[in-house]
């Protein structure tokens, strides 16, 4: 469009390959006229770019010219300027074009140069990033190039949701979200390879990601791998959250591909100072780092975190005639707020350590980069805050502790909490607590089997330790040790004189599971003899080749813990049923386990069996597969339809793909496996019993590609009050609250 032309309500200004269009729109269910560039060929309107935000048109007799200056100017019905670009460049003859990535441009006819544009939109984003957008300072133009969330779908003008970088001087910021002046949200510095808490950032086949200083500006920015995908960043006000969103053109809608803030140990400072914030089931829990305690015990117990944490002793760099401060490693997780930090990227390790010490307001240290052997230092003041547990960081950050709280490790010890397994090893490798424990139950049982005679019946030992043994191993169960809690208590991590590192589970004098529950998962623990218990898609041991045929009772995706070798074990047989000979199935008046994945026919009549497991482990290749939980799912379209009836639905319907999480269709998976694991899923959560594959028949139905039965409708079709209310009070005794499994919160 050139200076002598003008563009009118009604025509567009169109990409050479038609990708974006720039013209007038009017959004939602507005009827004021805005300016904007949106996808040309995609059939839902998609705005990525505004220009008169908050001024809008109140009818169609608006129309824009390139001035003689060389800027775009929209005028009103009156001629009046309603927006115009700010170029200061004078220009002989000025065009706009707009090119196929999105971006608007201003330019000499003849200089075809980005060096030399007069004005772009990519430097004055909205709301969305694109493909090759810098997010990020131009330090030259003294341009903060951030986002800013519409107020809503009907209009585009700025609501009080922002996200952008921190200080223009720190070229390692990170991107925040802001809610007003409140910091919302934190992805976690750049380390190398990405933002610390954006997984998304990591090797993927839909994008690359880039962060670029050159001494003129530094910037975020990402391109797509495949040009024929269409992926988009998006600041959204309904939400809450900044997105990743792809097209899928088979659906004919946009699919999240990622988002944050994604649960509450996204919130800022969650935990408070100190605090390390671990997610269990969406829920964040949190603990002090290793050396520091609650400032506040009490607002603790009732899990208000905001305060955070302080040191059990202070710091010794006043006085040098005491021992000298050490560090402790800390890994796994999001690196602390970097806004009171100082950095320089030709230090390695060793000198900043040397740094830290030498400045006693510096309470910890780590590399800039982890690539390789690692470079740069950055170090922290004041308090560390906004930490998160995050499984698979590789970068590791050294917290400054008085020799005190060092003790013989001198820091050796690193605090790994992540998921239970991956540090602890087997699950063979718990021990029980001690003689405290022991005493309670064979309290008021002196006519009972003993534990101890059940167990040298049975022929097996089970190593007993002392209380006084248990008590130093976990530090008197510090509440730093603490790793979470189940229906029985507290799990707390524990080192044995010899080195080994272990499990200790506390049962609860409220607990809500009860003593024969307790005894019976260690007992079964003590008999099962197999490496992992049992791989992820091998049940069939506990069915079929172990000498004790087993029924759980309670499988779900929480209770199959990983190792760090992401090898899968079976946990949780407190509920868990022993048979005898030939016999396959039961009844029992107390039903337990988890509501969502308990067979309808257990959870409604008391009847268990092998199958009831298979029933669970459906479940559960659903929930993998559709990155959906059973217990929490909600379809928009159809309310009270479960998971496994939204399963069963779109299949039935042709649309079996629609199921599949996002994350799954971009990896290496083929899709016809994954629709294989979907028809396995529906045959084993099949409403009757008798209709249900064997664990057996279900692994060789994995593994071969030969054909496979259609299933008969499933269990849970739909939500009814009765399932809703996790069985009343009002029901018999066999449907009692108490009975239930809770799965709010779980050391995992």
């Amino acid at each position: 469009m050139a200076s002598s032309q003008q563009l009118s309500d009604g025509r567009t200004l169109v990409s050479k390959e038609e990708m974006f269009e720039f013209g007038f729109f009017s959004p939602g269910n507005s009827r004021h006229r805005y300016v904007g560039i949106w996808y040309k060929n995609i059939s839902v309107q998609t705005v990525v770019w505004v220009a008169n935000r908050c001024n809008p048109l109140i009818d169609s007799s608006g129309f824009l010219t390139v001035n003689r200056n060389g800027n775009l100017v929209l005028f009103s019905q009156n001629e009046s300027v309603v927006w115009s670009t700010n170029s200061s460049k004078q220009a002989k003859k000025p065009i706009a074009q707009l090119l196929n990535t999105g971006n608007l441009i201003l330019r000499e006819e003849e200089d075809t140069n980005s060096e030399n544009y007069l004005w772009q939109s990519f430097d004055y984003p909205t709301d969305t990033i694109l493909p090759g957008m810098k997010f990020g300072w131009d330090l030259r133009k003294g341009l903060n190039k951030r986002l800013t969330a519409w107020k809503n779908w009907d209009d585009p003008c700025s609501g009080d949701l922002s996200s952008g970088f921190g200080a223009e001087d720190d070229i390692y910021a990170e991107p925040y979200i802001w809610k007003g002046n409140a910091t919302f949200y934190r992805s976690g510095p750049w380390n190398g390879i990405g933002y610390g808490d954006s997984r998304e950032l990591q090797a993927n086949q839909l994008f690359d990601s880039h962060f670029v200083y050159n001494g003129n500006e530094w910037y975020y920015m990402y391109n797509l791998k495949n040009n024929s995908v269409i992926s988009i960043m998006v600041l959204n006000q309904t939400n809450n959250a900044i997105q990743r969103l792809t097209w899928m053109e088979v659906y004919h809608s946009w699919q999240t591909y990622y988002t944050a803030p994604r649960d509450d140990c996204d919130n800022y400072g969650h935990c408070g100072s100190y605090g390390n914030c671990m997610v269990v089931e969406t829920v964040g829990i949190c603990q002090c780092l290793k050396g520091f305690q609650p400032k506040s015990s009490q607002q603790w117990d009732v899990r208000d975190w905001s305060e955070g944490c302080v040191l059990k002793s202070p710091l010794n760099c006043q006085d040098r005639g005491k021992d000298e401060d050490g560090f402790v490693e800390l890994d796994a997780i999001k690196m602390p707020d970097t806004a009171e930090t100082w950095f320089n990227d030709s230090m390695n390790l060793k000198e900043c350590r040397v740094k830290c010490l030498s400045n006693c307001s510096c309470v910890a240290y780590s590399n800039l980069d982890i690539r390789g052997e690692g470079k740069g230092c950055r170090i922290w003041f004041n308090e560390l805050i906004d930490i998160k547990q995050i499984s698979g960081s590789k970068q590791v950050l050294h917290i400054r502790l008085p020799a005190s709280e060092l003790g013989d490790t001198k820091g050796a010890w690193k605090f790994r909490a992540i998921i239970v397994v991956a540090v602890l090893g087997a699950l063979s490798g718990m021990i029980l607590v001690g003689s405290y424990l022991y005493k309670k139950m064979m309290k008021g049982r002196n006519n009972k089997e003993t534990w101890e005679n059940r167990a040298r019946e049975e022929d097996f030992e089970l190593p007993l330790f002392s209380l006084a043994t248990i008590s130093t191993a976990t530090d008197n169960f510090s509440v730093n040790n603490k790793l979470g809690e189940g229906g029985f208590g507290s799990v707390y991590r524990g080192m044995l004189e010899d080195g080994q590192e272990v499990a200790v589970k506390r049962l609860s004098l409220s607990s809500r599971q009860g003593i024969n529950e307790f005894k019976n998962e260690e007992i079964l623990i003590a008999k099962l003899q197999h490496r992992n218990l049992v791989q992820l898609l091998g049940l069939q041991y506990l069915h079929q080749d172990s000498r004790l045929r087993i029924v759980h009772r309670d499988l779900k995706t929480s209770n199959i813990l990983l190792d760090n070798k992401m090898n899968p074990k079976i946990s949780d047989f407190g509920m868990a049923r022993t048979f005898v000979g030939d016999q396959t199935a039961g009844n029992t008046n107390r039903v337990v386990g988890t509501y969502g994945y308990m067979a309808p026919e257990y959870a409604f009549r008391g009847l268990f069996s092998t199958k009831s497991d298979v029933f669970s482990f459906g479940i559960m290749v659903l929930e993998i597969v559709s990155g959906k939980k059973s217990r929490s799912f909600q379809d928009k379209n159809n309310i009270g339809l479960t998971l496994i009836g939204h399963a069963w639905t779109l299949s039935k319907e042709g649309r079996t793909f629609e199921l599949i999480d996002v994350h799954l269709m971009d990896s290496e998976l083929k899709l016809q496996e994954v629709l294989r694991c979907i028809h396995v899923g529906l045959l084993c959560v099949q409403q009757r019993p008798e209709d249900r594959p064997n664990l057996s028949s279900v692994i060789l139905m994995l593994g071969s590609e030969s054909g496979l039965p259609e299933p008969k409708p499933p269990g849970y079709f739909i939500e009814t009050e009765s399932q809703e209310r996790d069985h009343s009070s009002s029901e018999p005794d066999s449907f009692s609250k108490n009975t239930m499994t809770m799965t709010v919160v779980e050391g995992r």
